[in-house]
């Protein structure tokens, strides 16, 4: 199980290369152009030449070298119409792949499947030959497909297909692919893209003429399914589902699509129809599972990936540190942000097509302007081929970059998870990862965006200065020699579950034979509907009461309201959104909001209106929200015994402010100066993992009462910053709250919480794999080699108490007891100091 469902090649032992070093500059005072189109160097030669000289060449810690790959080709099933083969040979594929066969033969079978290959290993075409198959001869599968197709003919429709895809980029970019595929079939493809940015006098013409339907899960839940009559020719000729990038339906997010999924399939069922579901995944751990999960329906999997690749070299890249000193004086690394704008500018420069992923739609657009700069030094012609991409762009921004992009008139492109899910991009030639995206499977799709018309390609993680970062780029064998992870979600989270049973009774009334649909805990929150006068039952089942909109009762991308609109003050101009989540600590009064290269203040936040004012502004600092957390018990579903120690996981409420922001140096990071704010609370009920310790248990670990709070709370940021190496989740997805004497327990205590109404299943897998867990957390915290604590191992960047307290070697020897009474770790694993509390 150890390897088979990483990247072929990614276990392999092999050797770093071998760099000259040579006297280098910076990006800033390259001379020379981008080499002549059509010439491509190899990603040894590319990697060499950004890391020539002693001081660019310190800064690799791990190269890991993916040799080629040869393809496994075999025979289209028999099924297959002779017109789809031949429009697919006119594309320029004469066979498919092993996989793309054995995908479709699954399909034309009738069963759902998944194929969970590497990035670039013809995925789309695995389930479009079954899917073009059937829109052109208007059959479906299965035993009653003639019945079916009879229906279809009654109702003067073929067959249908539904493609459901993470964001609209991605929907986009396959709409395209599908008519280009589909040309030589004449009209009987009929392929349209539905979503939020479809004009309104085309929606007719989808609804009522296109059958291959591409969109995203949100307009399914608040568009196709509320108004399912509309579209019930569609649906009672629907044939296949699609599900693109289903790994991508995790955590909260997943758990709404599951439950999306389920509605649809019910109302699909009141027409007459039952959809096979066809799922492509990156690889992952179980996908097989995983789809199971989602769609609640029996899926298959295939894993083994018969595609050819290009070769691949992974460098792992740590940011020198400087001489300027953080928080409680700890040593400060450069910034993961001002190297991978640095390696963006090289690489333009050399002529290399690079993508650099970022975490965050700030530090986006930041590296792109970074880069813009440095590229203008160097030839004035370079900085517009340079630019960002992030989600909350209006649509028609988004639509020019994609273009300039595909054309090759983009050389460099920073960007957010947006369009790491958004087009299948060929040609590009290296891709800078600027911090751990929080999963292995999130790596090998990014690094896979490179190399993806069989060239080579250079992949590069530059590490933030976090612990989990820290930890990779020295233990390169948690990223090549570990599976990716299994997907979490949990549809029966009745925070999830309860809004999608009233938008599923707004659809068609709801009866007992409904529940086993949702899922055992549907049942149980029948009553608490009612009690809520949310739902009515009546003889023929529940029925939705209200008047507003039963949809609107959940967003299920989990951002808790209506997005917030940023609008320049001056002018009135709409400049894009910020998730209302999101909006207390990016566009609070005083923050900074760059957007498209251009850097804005925000003058007010209104929370009432959901509208953030901003005006043009070029301040040399960004902005840090800061927050304060308090926690309680409300309910132990779990507790195991670690010694005198205890282990628990349950409910628990969380109260969150944010109180004040920091301004920093645009580089380095240097704390400029903070001010205070005045924010209402938020308040959070969701699951938590948990440890307590006892007094006996602190005298073993020398821990004295000045020293408790520091080691707590410096073993708790540490905690969080490791978990998204067990579970699928980044360090943004959770919480911590750590308290020297907790009411709720009596004891000293470490909380890490799931960031989302009623969890998210993360802290779950924490509790199921603490030991491990907790081990690589010292391991950690230990193998740093700052003095006192670091951004590194203990200090967290979104720390509510300024990293104060930390005593990083308390919190060493305090694990160290905690985990000499802990169980003996399988080997694998199912799905301040006054007292106050101090927060990660």
């Amino acid at each position: 199980m150890a390897f088979n469902h990483l990247p072929a090649g990614a276990h392999d032992a092999l050797s770093p290369l071998s760099v000259t070093p040579v006297t280098h500059s910076v990006s800033m005072a390259h001379n020379q152009l981008p080499p002549p189109a059509g010439i491509r160097p190899s990603p040894r030669t590319v990697l060499g030449r950004i890391t020539r000289g002693a001081e660019r060449a310190a800064r690799i810690t791990h190269t890991e070298h993916l040799p080629p790959r040869v393809g496994s080709h075999a025979e289209w099933p028999d099924r297959i119409r002779p017109e789809v083969i031949a429009a697919i040979r006119t594309a320029g594929v004469a066979r498919p792949w092993a996989h793309q066969a054995r995908t479709a033969e699954r399909a034309m079978n009738g069963e759902s499947v998944v194929v969970a290959t590497g990035t670039a290993s013809g995925k789309s075409l695995a389930y479009l030959a079954p899917v073009l198959s059937a829109l052109l001869d208007g059959a479906a599968t299965g035993p009653d497909g003639g019945a079916r197709a009879r229906g279809a003919a009654r109702a003067g429709r073929g067959a249908t297909a539904l493609y459901l895809a993470p964001t609209k980029a991605l929907a986009a970019d396959q709409c395209r692919s599908v008519r280009r595929l589909a040309g030589p079939l004449g009209g009987a493809v009929r392929a349209a893209v539905y979503d939020g940015d479809t004009p309104v006098e085309e929606r007719d013409w989808v609804r009522e003429h296109a059958n291959y339907v591409l969109t995203n899960p949100d307009m399914l839940h608040r568009g196709i399914l509320p108004g399912h009559a509309r579209w019930s020719s569609f649906l009672r000729s629907l044939r296949f589902v699609v599900i693109d990038e289903c790994h991508t339906y995790r955590g909260v997010f997943g758990s709404h699509v599951a439950q999306v999924l389920r509605r649809l399939r019910r109302v699909c069922a009141r027409y007459g129809a039952s959809p096979v579901f066809l799922l492509a995944s990156a690889t992952a751990a179980d996908p097989g599972v995983a789809a199971t999960r989602l769609t609640g329906l029996p899926v298959g999997e295939i894993t083994e990936d018969a595609s050819p690749r290009g070769e691949v070299v992974f460098a792992l890249w740590e940011p020198p540190l400087t001489d300027l000193h953080g928080e409680q004086g700890a040593p400060v690394r450069r910034t993961a942000t001002a190297e991978s704008a640095d390696l963006l500018t090289d690489l333009a420069v050399q002529g290399v097509r690079t993508i650099t992923f970022v975490r965050s739609r700030r530090g986006a657009e930041l590296i792109a302007l970074i880069a813009q700069e440095h590229l203008a030094a160097v030839d004035r012609s370079l900085p517009s081929r340079v630019a960002a991409y992030r989600g909350g762009y209006l649509p028609e921004e988004r639509r020019a970059l994609e273009r300039a992009l595909h054309s090759g008139e983009l050389l460099g492109l920073a960007a957010t998870s947006a369009l790491e899910l958004g087009m299948d991009i060929a040609g590009l030639d290296a891709v800078v990862i600027t911090g751990y995206p929080g999963t292995r499977a999130s790596l090998w799709q990014q690094a896979g965006r490179a190399g993806r018309a069989g060239q080579g390609a250079l992949a590069i993680l530059v590490a933030r200065d976090d612990p989990l970062d820290t930890y990779l780029v020295h233990h390169p064998e948690a990223l090549f020699r570990r599976p990716v992870e299994s997907t979490v979600l949990d549809p029966d989270n009745p925070y999830v579950l309860a809004p999608h049973l009233c938008a599923a009774a707004a659809e068609l009334p709801l009866t007992e034979a409904d529940l086993e649909l949702f899922g055992p805990a549907a049942a149980e929150l029948m009553p608490q509907l009612e009690q809520r006068r949310l739902l009515r039952r009546r003889a023929t089942g529940w029925h939705w009461t209200r008047r507003e909109r039963a949809a609107d009762l959940t967003d299920i991308r989990g951002t808790g309201g209506r997005p917030v609109q940023v609008v320049e003050e001056a002018t009135g101009r709409l400049l894009g959104t910020v998730d209302a989540a999101a909006a207390h600590t990016t566009v609070h009064d005083g923050a900074v909001h760059l957007h498209q290269g251009r850097s804005y203040l925000v003058r007010r936040l209104d929370l009432e209106d959901a509208v953030a004012l901003v005006e043009a502004a070029d301040p040399p600092y960004s902005t840090t929200a800061r927050d304060t957390t308090s926690i309680s018990i409300l309910e132990t579903t779990a507790e195991v015994p670690w010694g005198d120690a205890r282990l628990c996981f349950g409910s628990v409420e969380v109260t969150n402010q944010v109180v004040s922001f920091l301004r920093r140096k645009l580089i380095t990071g240097e704390v400029l100066g903070e001010s205070r704010l005045d924010l209402p609370p938020r308040t959070l009920r969701t699951r938590a993992v948990w440890w307590t310790v006892t007094e006996d248990q602190l005298d073993d670990a020398r821990v004295l009462p000045e020293a408790l709070g520091g080691a707590l709370h410096a073993a708790e940021h540490a905690s969080i910053g490791m978990l998204p190496l067990f579970a699928t989740c980044d360090r943004w997805d959770i919480g911590g709250v750590s308290v020297p004497l907790h009411p709720d327990t009596l004891l000293p205590t470490v909380f890490v919480y799931d960031g989302h109404p009623g969890g998210a299943g993360f802290a779950e897998r924490a509790f199921h794999t603490a030991a491990r867990w907790l081990t690589a957390t010292r391991e950690a915290i230990a193998s740093c080699e700052c003095e006192s604590g670091c951004p590194s191992c203990i200090q967290s960047p979104k720390c509510g108490n300024g990293n104060e307290p930390l005593d990083k070697k308390a919190a060493i020897r305090l694990l160290g007891t905690l985990l000499s009474g802990a169980p003996p770790a399988p080997d694998d694993t199912p799905p301040a100091s006054d007292g106050a509390v101090s927060t990660g």
